[in-house]
């Protein structure tokens, strides 16, 4: 099962959060569980290659 970091706050009766990779892209849930879930749906959209222009952060080494 591959995992990935999250980013996640409340915000009055909302939560709010975005994956770490994809910081452009933000969802909302009702509750915590229901915000995994829509961060969830939202990988399996962006890593699809489905979607053209998908901005990501990764890691780079310098020498």
């Amino acid at each position: 099962m591959a995992t990935t970091k999250m980013v996640y706050w409340q915000e009055g009766e909302c939560w709010l959060g975005y994956l770490e990779e994809f910081p452009d892209y933000w969802t909302q849930g009702e509750t915590l569980d229901d915000l995994k879930q829509h961060l969830r749906d939202l990988s399996a959209d962006l890593t699809s290659d489905k979607l053209p222009g998908v901005r990501r952060v990764a890691d780079l080494t310098l020498a």
